[in-house]
């Protein structure tokens, strides 16, 4: 028997090794001495300890009054703060922070989930990666809007989270019962 599917499905971590520049990923762990013939020896899902957190919720489709944000909808630095202010929380360090987009009501539909999914741009992941997020994570897909806010890289927010500043990304979080009883 053999079974075969998308490793790209339901909840899941990119690890630091999912994503480099310049050919090292972060760490400054490299290629040539790091990638073997089944993947990469170092910063692998394996070597993330458990995560024992304080877990924050922004609920950026609420604070925009929709039930889920537009397709390609790019979440800003102003809306992370917006979400806090609202739901009157201060960001602090080590915080995991996961963001709703409300884009998990369409999970089962792949099509439209999948299909010019929002997400969060550069300028909002720097500066939760300023706050001190330990993690960050969200309800959608990549994480990240597309297409790429730069033609140098089709992944910036991927490659500067995992590659530059060593934060950990969740994709696929379902929030959707979470958000209903806030």
């Amino acid at each position: 028997s053999a079974f075969s599917m998308y490793a790209h499905m339901g909840t899941h971590i990119d690890a630091l090794n999912h994503f480099g520049l310049n050919g090292k990923i972060y760490n400054g762990f490299r290629a040539d001495t790091a990638l073997g013939d089944r993947g990469w020896t170092k910063a692998g899902a394996e070597t993330i300890p458990e995560i024992i957190a304080r877990g924050v919720m922004l609920d950026i489709a609420k604070i925009k009054n929709v039930s889920q944000l537009s397709g390609g909808y790019r979440i800003t630095r102003n809306d992370i703060i917006e979400a806090a202010k609202k739901q009157k929380i201060s960001l602090k360090k080590g915080d995991v922070v996961l963001l709703r987009t409300g884009r998990m009501q369409n999970f089962y539909d792949a099509e439209t989930y999948m299909n010019n999914s929002p997400g969060l741009g550069l300028g909002a992941a720097k500066y939760l990666a300023d706050q001190g997020a330990m993690i960050i994570g969200a309800d959608n897909l990549s994480l990240e809007a597309f297409p790429s806010e730069l033609k140098s890289d089709y992944v910036p927010v991927h490659t500067y989270l995992l590659a530059q500043k060593g934060i950990p990304i969740i994709e696929l979080v379902n929030l959707e019962s979470l958000a209903e009883s806030a």
